[in-house]
C-alpha cells in the first residue's frame, strides 16, 4: 500500500474561487486527469456531459466515456464526437450492469493519467472544476481532493449545495477522522482521486445492479485513510430531473426495494469503516443513517400505501436493532434519534403526521404533549416508554419548536396567522419575543415580504403573531414560509410552520390585484408538512393552470 504524506493536524488555507484563480496550471497539472463519464440510453445529455469534461483545459488529459450497453444511439453519437476531440475514448461494455458501479470499474481499470474523477452522464462539470480540486490535491500532497457539488432543478434551475458545510473554506485533513462529517457526503463524483491511491488500495464500486454504490466505495476510500483536501469551489453540477420519465436511482423511493437497497449499503459502509479500525467515522455513519436517511423516507411515508409503510416500519426496526446504547447516546435530542426510537419502540406504523414533521428539516414536534406518572415528559401517553427528557436539557436554539400557520388569501393582502406552541415549558423559559418572517422562492434566492412580528400570548400554552402578505408583490411561483424566532436571552431557532388543515384552509382561489388583474393563490403543505405557497398572476397565469390541471385529469 502506497503510504499518503506525512501526518499533520488539520489545515485551514486561505480561501479562494474557481473564478478568482484562472490559471492554475502548472508542468505536473497539464495532463493530470482523467474524467470518467458513464452512461446508459441517455442520448439526450450525454453529449453535454462529455463537453463539460473536455472543456475543463489542458489538465484533462482523457475523457473515458463508459457506454453501458445503451440502446438507443448513445454510443454512435460518442463515436462521432471522437473527431471532435482526441483525449476522448469511447469503451463499451457488451452486456448492461443494471448499476452505476459496473461501469465505473471499467472506467477505473482504463485509467492512464495520474489522478480520475467521475461524472454522470445526465450532469455537468462547471468551467474550473477539475483545475480547482487539481490545485488543492497537489498543493496539499492529498491523495483525494473534494469541492462543493451544488443539486440543480430542471426546468427551474434551482440550486442548491450539497453538504455546504463541509465546504465553507480551503482545508487539508491528515486524516479523515478529523472531520468525522465527511460521511454525509456520500457523492464520489465531486471529488478528485490519485489513481494509484485507490489501486493500492484496491478501492472500487461493487459490481452489479448494485444500488447507492457511492455509499459503499466513499466509505472504502475514508477507511483507508487518506489525506484529503477541501475546496469551496464549486465542482460538480447535479442535475434533478423529477420530471423524467425515467427517475434516477436517487429519486425512485416508491418501491420498498430503494429502502432495502439503501439500508443494505449504508450497513456495508458501517462494516468497512469499522472493520479499518476507523471507529469514530462508522460511529458518524450510524448517526447520519438517523439523521438523513431515516428522516428523509419518513417525511415520505404518507405518501405511500399500507402496505410498504408496514414493510419499511419493520425493516427499519431491524436495521435499527443493530445499534448499541453508544449510537443512541450522542445528541439524544436530535430528530433522528427521537424517531429511530419510536421506530423501535412500536411494532407497528403510528403518528404519520406527526413523525413527518419531527423528521422536517428543522424538525417540528406537535403537540399532544404527554407526561409519565412521574411527570417525565413522552412521546405520548399509550407509549410511556419513550421518553422525551432530553429536550429538558437541549439548547433552546436546537428545540424541535413546533409553529403552525394559516394564510388566508384576500383581495388586497393576504393574512397570515402564526402560533408557537409551549414545548414542556421550555418555550416560556426562554422568553419567545418575536417572529422574523420572509417568504423564500423555490425558483431562485429571491426573499420577500420580510418582516418582524412581536409574539404575544394566546392562552397558557400558545404564542400567536398576524401580519399581512401582499400576495402581488410576491408575484408569480411557488414561495415557501422561513420563520426565525427570537428569544429574550438572544438565542435564535430557524423553524418553519406546519400548515393549518381543514375547513378550506389550503383552498385554491382566485382574488383581484391591482398590479396583476387577478391572482390565483393556493396555500399547500409541502411533504414534511410545512405551510407553501403556489401564485399565479394575470389571466395567462390563470389560463396555464387551468390548462396543466386539465391534462393531469385527462392523463
Amino acid at each position: 500500500m502506497l503510504p499518503d504524506s506525512p501526518d499533520q493536524s488539520e489545515t485551514p488555507q486561505t480561501p479562494q474561487t474557481t473564478q478568482s484563480t484562472p490559471n492554475r496550471e502548472s508542468a505536473q497539472s497539464v495532463g493530470a486527469v482523467c474524467v470518467v463519464v458513464i452512461g446508459y440510453n441517455d442520448r439526450a445529455h450525454v453529449a453535454d456531459a462529455v463537453r463539460s469534461a473536455l472543456a475543463q483545459g489542458p489538465s484533462v488529459a482523457e475523457v473515458v466515456a463508459v457506454d453501458d450497453c445503451s440502446t438507443d444511439g448513445s454510443a454512435a453519437l460518442l463515436d462521432r464526437m471522437t473527431g471532435e476531440d482526441a483525449r476522448l475514448r469511447v469503451v463499451r461494455r457488451d452486456v448492461n450492469s443494471g448499476g452505476c458501479g459496473s461501469p465505473r470499474n471499467t472506467g477505473i481499470d482504463a485509467v492512464t493519467a495520474p489522478y480520475v474523477m467521475f461524472l454522470d452522464s445526465d450532469d455537468v462539470l462547471p468551467p474550473g472544476a477539475v483545475d480547482a480540486l487539481l490545485a488543492a490535491a497537489e498543493g496539499a500532497g492529498a491523495s483525494v481532493a473534494s469541492g462543493l457539488c451544488v443539486r440543480r432543478e430542471l426546468p427551474s434551475g434551482r440550486e442548491q449545495p450539497w453538504q455546504e458545510s463541509l465546504y465553507a473554506a480551503h482545508s487539508v485533513l491528515a486524516r479523515p477522522s478529523q472531520r468525522p462529517g465527511l460521511v454525509h457526503d456520500t457523492l464520489c463524483v465531486n471529488k478528485l482521486y490519485r489513481t494509484d491511491f485507490l489501486r493500492a488500495h484496491g478501492i472500487h464500486f461493487p459490481e452489479g445492479p448494485f444500488l447507492y454504490e457511492d455509499f459503499v466505495f466513499t466509505a472504502r476510500v475514508l477507511a483507508a485513510g487518506p489525506r484529503i483536501a477541501l475546496v469551496p469551489d464549486r465542482v460538480y453540477v447535479w442535475h434533478v430531473r423529477r420530471a423524467a420519465e425515467r427517475l434516477s436511482l436517487s429519486l425512485d423511493r416508491g418501491h420498498i426495494d430503494n429502502w432495502e437497497a439503501r439500508t443494505r449499503a449504508c450497513a456495508l459502509a458501517y462494516d468497512i469503516l469499522l472493520g479499518a479500525g476507523q471507529k469514530e467515522l462508522a460511529r458518524a455513519a450510524r448517526a447520519k443513517f438517523l439523521d438523513h436517511d431515516v428522516r428523509m423516507y419518513a417525511r415520505e411515508l404518507g405518501l405511500r400505501d399500507a402496505e410498504y409503510r408496514r414493510a419499511w416500519w419493520a425493516h427499519t426496526r431491524a436495521y435499527l436493532a443493530r445499534y448499541d446504547a453508544a449510537d443512541w447516546e450522542l445528541d439524544p435530542a436530535a430528530p433522528g434519534r427521537l424517531l429511530g426510537r419510536l421506530l423501535l419502540e412500536s411494532p407497528e406504523p403510528r403518528d404519520l403526521p406527526r413523525l413527518r414533521d419531527l423528521a422536517a428539516r428543522p424538525g417540528r414536534l406537535l403537540p399532544p404533549y404527554a407526561r409519565a406518572s412521574d411527570g417525565t415528559p413522552v412521546w405520548s401517553e399509550d407509549l410511556p416508554q419513550l421518553s422525551l427528557a432530553p429536550l429538558l436539557t437541549s439548547p433552546v436554539e436546537r428545540l424541535p419548536l413546533a409553529l403552525d400557520a394559516e394564510l388566508r388569501p384576500r383581495a388586497r393582502a393576504g393574512a397570515l396567522t402564526l402560533r408557537l406552541h409551549e414545548l414542556y415549558g421550555r418555550v416560556a423559559a426562554a422568553g419567545p419575543r418575536e417572529l422574523d418572517v420572509r417568504w423564500k422562492s423555490r425558483d431562485d434566492e429571491r426573499a420577500r415580504g420580510r418582516a418582524t412580528v412581536a409574539l404575544t400570548p394566546a392562552g397558557a400554552d400558545l404564542w400567536s403573531a398576524g401580519l399581512p402578505v401582499d400576495l402581488g408583490a410576491l408575484g408569480a411561483g411557488v414561495w415557501d414560509l422561513r420563520l426565525t424566532v427570537r428569544f429574550a436571552d438572544g438565542a435564535e431557532r430557524e423553524v418553519t410552520a406546519a400548515a393549518r388543515t381543514g375547513a378550506g384552509r389550503l383552498r385554491r382561489r382566485a382574488v383581484p390585484s391591482l398590479r396583476h388583474g387577478v391572482l390565483l393563490v393556493q396555500p399547500y403543505a409541502t411533504h414534511s408538512g410545512a405551510l407553501a405557497l403556489r401564485v399565479a398572476t394575470g389571466a395567462r397565469g390563470l389560463a396555464r393552470v387551468l390548462r396543466a390541471r386539465l391534462r393531469r385529469l385527462l392523463h
